[in-house]
């Protein structure tokens, strides 16, 4: 049997996951992808000397395609990862308190530091335990979940404005990329049950020790040529059709490209505009999902101002903190790299006013960058991170397969039962490889469903 042609369009996570699975699987690979770079919403680039990314992509370690991709690559020793979980939360004056898992079995496990989690008086501390055990009751398949923000459930579980913008939004604000008050309760509470509440090492913290492009896109670029796969920069697909004796052709301008099967991991505006009307996917249900930014600040201090490698702020404009000097290459201070998720209001704001605004917040945030200069400020943005995580979005989201059975689709936005996360989105297209090697054929050596 000759080996199938699947094209893969789009080089971020999904693709890429998709492209190596059915490399590995034997099928003749080729991705495309638009841009000049592969790792798609996870990319590094050089600026005034420094490798900076374009934002701070942490995962969990329940988070296992992701892992599963980073040992494909063989470089799980460019990431961190916690032996136990334990966040550093810091309210102005360095005041910090942890939240932290514990010896016990769970959910006790994070019950000791939630209740000394003193930015929230004792009563707030009891009451969040009481609702973290009733979020882990819900019923994750009932639909009627995200049919209503998480912010109102919280409320009618009696949690406060302190709690709710203090607490539960601290942790649910940079996983779904919304407040807690406007995110899909399906979504929040699948980020606590699987995340926080079930097994007590799964929200164990992990995040990338080198540059992005070091972890992701050149590993991934020469894994599938490893694998015999082809990549082509540069190269847009412009149009999808259906071919008359079956398999697809993919059009690059004028360029027509045959090939046995198709796996479209795009970005969901740009798949909506792709889908041929045989796939029966509802694209305006794609455009719909919308899209949610995030803001990143990044800032070198002449000398060390924290000596935690990441926290998250409570308290202050600013969420949540990395240091990022040694995977930069800075030589002398120290970088932070700041990420604002859901970061409507600072979308388009020019640095200088960013600088005022935030600064000040470094320093009535940390009491050693009271007066330390400040070699550099740039800001960096993501307009369309994600999808908007909202409810109403799990009826918009598709799954891998479509009508025409060449045709399979993979991205974060799909529906994979997780956000939009790098977890998501190689879940995603591991999904797509196993619809689009079966449609072809292939019936050994699929890759394996996610747990």
């Amino acid at each position: 049997m000759t080996a199938p042609r699947i094209a893969v369009v789009g080089g971020g996570l999904a693709g890429l996951s998709a492209a190596l699975a059915c490399a590995d699987a034997g099928a003749r690979v080729t991705l495309f992808e638009s841009r000049v770079r592969l790792g798609g919403a996870t990319w590094s680039t050089q600026h005034q000397g420094l490798e900076i990314d374009n934002g701070q992509h942490v995962f969990l370690r329940c988070c296992s395609a992701y892992r599963g991709f980073l040992r494909r690559l063989g470089v799980e020793d460019r990431v961190a990862l916690q032996a136990r979980l334990a966040i550093p939360v810091v309210a102005p004056g360095g005041r910090t308190a942890w939240i932290r898992r514990h010896a016990l079995p769970s959910p006790a496990h994070l019950a000791p530091s939630l209740l000394r989690f003193d930015p929230l008086p004792l009563r707030e501390r009891l009451r969040a335990a009481r609702t973290a055990r009733r979020l882990a009751r819900l019923d994750l398949s009932d639909p009627a979940l995200d049919a209503q923000r998480f912010g109102d459930w919280l409320a009618q579980q009696g949690e406060g404005d302190a709690a709710i913008d203090g607490f539960w939004d601290l942790l649910v604000r940079p996983t779904l990329n919304l407040p807690a008050r406007d995110a899909s309760l399906a979504l929040a509470t699948k980020v606590f049950q699987t995340g926080l509440l079930t097994a007590p090492e799964a929200a164990d913290l992990g995040w990338a020790s080198v540059p992005l492009q070091a972890l992701h896109a050149d590993p991934a670029a020469a894994a599938l040529r490893s694998a015999g796969a082809v990549v082509h920069l540069r190269s847009p697909v412009t149009r999808l059709d259906r071919a008359s004796g079956g398999g697809a052709v993919l059009w690059l301008g004028s360029e027509r490209v045959e090939a046995d099967g198709v796996i479209l991991a795009a970005p969901h505006d740009d798949a909506a505009a792709l889908l041929p009307p045989a796939a029966r996917v509802d694209t305006d249900g794609l455009r719909r999902l919308g899209a949610s930014p995030i803001v990143n600040l990044h800032v070198v201090f002449e000398r060390p101002v924290t000596s935690h490698r990441f926290l998250a702020g409570i308290g202050t404009p600013l969420q949540w903190i990395f240091d990022r000097t040694e995977a930069s290459g800075l030589a002398r201070g120290q970088y932070l790299a700041v990420s604002l998720s859901a970061a409507d209001e600072w979308v388009g704001r020019p640095a200088e006013e960013l600088r005022r605004v935030f600064l000040p917040a470094f320093e009535a945030l940390l009491p050693a960058a009271r007066g330390v200069r400040v070699e550099r400020f740039f800001v960096t943005c993501e307009r369309a991170a994600t999808f908007r995580q909202q409810p109403g979005t799990a009826r918009l989201r598709p799954g891998p397969r479509t009508a025409l059975p060449q045709l399979a689709l993979a991205g974060a936005w799909t529906d994979t039962g997780w956000p939009a996360t790098m977890e998501g989105a190689v879940r995603s297209g591991l999904a797509a490889a196993r619809c689009a090697l079966v449609a072809a054929g292939v019936t050994r050596a699929l890759p394996a469903e996610a747990a």
